[in-house]
């Protein structure tokens, strides 16, 4: 606080910070709960800067280009079975069962392009993020009309937390302050502050007048309007670059046309003459993979190694390296998952007992020395190295780098078109269902410091990602058309971008390809995501700064989340997820949910799925015991 004298706060059950899905079904399970006990609603405050019930990520008034890389059946607010949980079950719909009655209604207060998207959505869709939007708004909304909670809603930005009696108070950028017996910090993808980096392009772009679009959300971004036929530098290649490209065709105004009788589903773009060339580049310099098609089968996958009592072993231990015991047993699935997938579906192309050198092998060098001897066809070679480094680390020649991205672009769209047989495919499918088992081995404090930081965050967390957590398969076939039209340029991994003062430019350059490229606008399609080290949330930098939070530590070393307390599942238990101060001291009327702490939920960050159990949903329901737990409002009289 600064000293001035502050304000009489206004008295609340609970306080909610957050407006997106974690603040509304905190509601929800809050209503839920109240309502088999009776009495007078609870009387809750749930507080974002941007918007209540779609937060920043799913806002309403972003562009329909943009989409969830989710599919609509996989999304929902509402727990079911699968999700440990001691509150009451409250059904609800998900965003599918959503969307049939609004088609059902024939319109929406929100516009008619909620009947108009609603109406076209299949279960193996991916929807807009603004239909998603909507969708979270509407459950928020059902959950005031049960009559369980008074909701008082407030756009505006919370900066401090401070004591008021025996409450907590947020304290909100105009002096406002909000008490309660219980407040959920539930920011969800909170953003960072500049870096140096960043820090110093946006001062060299003012200078020479350039154009800058720097890192974060692309919502609050502007793409559009690009300079025909110039050259454009893009930085980042991951889920927001994707959404990026669909606003940009359609604001170019271009068409695309399926290639008539290509078996792999290609695309072909025809230019409008409004593109400008885009240069792209990330440290992997190739953008994540393919989300699987919808309605099509995917190779499931089961573990010949990595099994569920080798995690279960893991898991009670908490001095394990990541890199000498775990990345070979992944490193042996991927491997197998690849040659079984290329001996069914071109056999002639593998030889030798492969099973047998992969039971064998101690270390991923040795698995990759499997790969090699076993794949008789240079088309089909791959080595595990290629997962984060496409050119194994190797500087290329021009027609080399080139040959690479062909096979990128033969690989994706035979990932997408035959996800049941293509190698990629499996090696796909095969992250996707280790990743969790690490995420959960990261949540039990299984790994040393060191390797957590050098491991687990330092690289596999991104590779896990940019196979397992990719765009829709239209929009990748759509980032390959273009590629393929020349209108998007891979300059190749390990891109630098600097400020060159003597052109008066930004200078991109990829040391391996030997790709030198020069413009007057750079836009950054990365996400400025949430390491709270370096957040730009004011509220969670005023905790760390007084020592009133920390930052998780494993072995001393740093992690990216703030420290909270694990929950119990006991009703009994009215504790859990609760802010850990610097000195070890706990916050019990502070619960901390999803992301902001992470590395003490695992899985947080991840949205609800129906039949799936849900760390988002479960943290939820711990924060609703808790608000009721200490509320003032007299239960069941």
């Amino acid at each position: 606080m600064n000293g001035t004298v502050p304000s009489e706060a206004a008295h609340f059950d609970a306080v909610i910070v957050g407006g997106g899905p974690r603040g509304v079904a905190t509601v929800l399970r809050t209503a839920a709960r109240s309502a088999v006990l009776g009495g007078a609603p609870m009387r809750l405050v749930i507080i974002d800067a941007l918007a209540i019930g779609p937060g920043a990520t799913w806002r309403l008034d972003q562009p329909a280009q943009y989409l969830n890389n989710t599919q609509a059946d996989a999304t929902t607010v509402h727990p079911d079975d699968s999700t440990p949980m001691s509150g009451p079950a409250a059904p609800g719909p998900d965003l599918v069962d959503w969307a049939r009655q609004v088609r059902a209604d024939g319109g929406h207060p929100a516009g008619q392009w909620v009947l108009q998207e609603a109406s076209a959505l299949t279960g193996a869709d991916f929807p807009t993020r603004r239909l998603q939007g909507v969708y979270f708004r509407d459950q928020l909304d059902a959950a005031i009309a049960s009559g369980r909670v008074e909701l008082t809603e407030i756009v505006a930005r919370a900066v401090d937390l401070d004591r008021d009696g025996e409450d907590t108070a947020v304290v909100l950028e105009d002096g406002r302050r909000l008490a309660a017996p219980t407040v959920v910090l539930a920011q969800g993808m909170v953003q960072s502050e500049r870096d140096a980096d960043v820090s110093a392009l946006a001062a060299f772009a003012e200078r020479f007048s350039l154009r800058y679009a720097e890192p974060g959300m692309p919502a609050e971004r502007e793409y559009t309007g690009l300079p025909a036929g110039e050259t454009v530098l893009v930085r980042g290649l991951g889920a927001n670059f994707f959404d990026v490209i669909g606003q940009l065709v359609a604001d170019w105004g271009g068409s695309v046309a399926p290639v008539e009788g290509d078996p792999h589903g290609r695309l072909r773009y025809l230019p409008s003459g409004r593109e400008p060339q885009l240069v792209v580049g990330s440290r992997r310099g190739i953008p994540y993979r393919a989300k699987p098609e919808g309605g099509r089968s995917v190779r499931p996958f089961a573990p010949a190694w990595a099994r569920d009592e080798w995690f279960a072993e893991l898991e009670q231990r908490t001095d394990v390296d990541f890199a000498e015991e775990v990345w070979p047993i992944l490193a042996r699935e991927f491997a197998r998952a690849y040659l079984e997938a290329l001996e069914e579906l071109a056999p002639e192309s593998v030889h030798g007992d492969w099973f047998a050198g992969l039971d064998a092998a101690i270390t991923a060098d040795e698995v990759d020395i499997v790969l090699e001897r076993s794949i008789i066809d240079p088309r089909w070679r791959w080595a595990l190295e290629e997962l984060h480094r496409p050119t194994r680390g190797r500087p290329v020649s021009a027609r080399d780098w080139a040959r690479l991205v062909r096979r990128l672009i033969a690989d994706e769209l035979g990932s997408l078109s035959d996800p049941w047989r293509h190698p990629r495919a499996a090696v796909n499918g095969a992250m996707g269902a280790l990743r969790r088992r690490v995420g959960r081995l990261t949540g039990r404090g299984a790994f040393t410091g060191a390797s957590l930081a050098r491991d687990v965050l330092g690289w596999f967390d991104g590779d896990s990602l940019a196979l397992a957590s990719g765009p829709p398969a239209d929009r990748v076939r759509l980032v390959l058309a273009l590629i393929e039209a020349g209108i998007i340029e891979l300059i190749g991994p390990e891109m630098v971008i600097e400020a060159d003062e003597s052109a008066g430019a930004f200078r991109a350059a990829s040391p391996l390809t030997g790709r030198v490229v020069t413009s007057a606008v750079l836009l950054e399609t990365r996400m400025s995501k949430g390491k709270i080290p370096r957040t730009g949330d004011p509220l969670l930098r005023a905790l760390l700064e007084t020592g009133r939070a920390r930052i998780h530590t494993v072995d001393g070393v740093q992690t990216h989340s703030m420290e909270a307390t694990r929950a119990e599942l006991s009703e009994d238990v009215t504790s859990g997820h609760n802010l850990i101060a610097a000195d070890g001291s706990v916050d019990e009327s502070v619960v901390v949910l999803g992301i902001p702490a992470a590395s003490t939920q695992p899985g947080s960050a991840i949205g609800a799925t129906p039949g799936v159990p849900s760390p988002l949903l479960a943290g939820a329901d711990v924060a609703a015991k808790q608000i009721l737990a200490r509320t003032r409002v007299e239960v069941g009289a």
